[in-house]
């Protein structure tokens, strides 16, 4: 496949997988926490998730980028730089969960 469109991919699954935790009350979308409807997932699981979905994305993209060829080395540089651009990416969630006025 192209090159490209693989980095597309990788894009579009980072920003899916960062905004993932903030959209529902379930671990990973998959797994129920508590069945109370008044139940709200703490903040720290919530971070404690996007952390995992960052390295989980990241394994993604080194399997994809092992398809096409060689594998480059990441200094601390990478992971800094990626794990910011992570957290800017889960920003529209964050707002949508924690910053935006609900109206009784």
């Amino acid at each position: 496949m192209n090159i490209s469109l693989f980095s597309w991919v990788v894009i579009l699954l980072a920003a899916l997988a960062a905004n993932l935790p903030f959209f529902n009350q379930q671990l990973f979308a998959l797994i129920p926490l508590k069945k109370d409807a008044a139940w709200v997932k703490p903040v720290w699981v919530r971070l404690i998730e996007l952390l995992l979905l960052y390295f989980v994305v990241g394994l993604v993209a080194r399997q994809l980028e092992a398809g096409v060829g060689n594998v480059f080395s990441q200094g601390w540089e990478f992971y800094a730089v990626t794990g910011c651009l992570f957290l800017v990416l889960a920003f529209p969630g964050f707002v949508l969960r924690y910053l935006r006025k609900t109206h009784a």
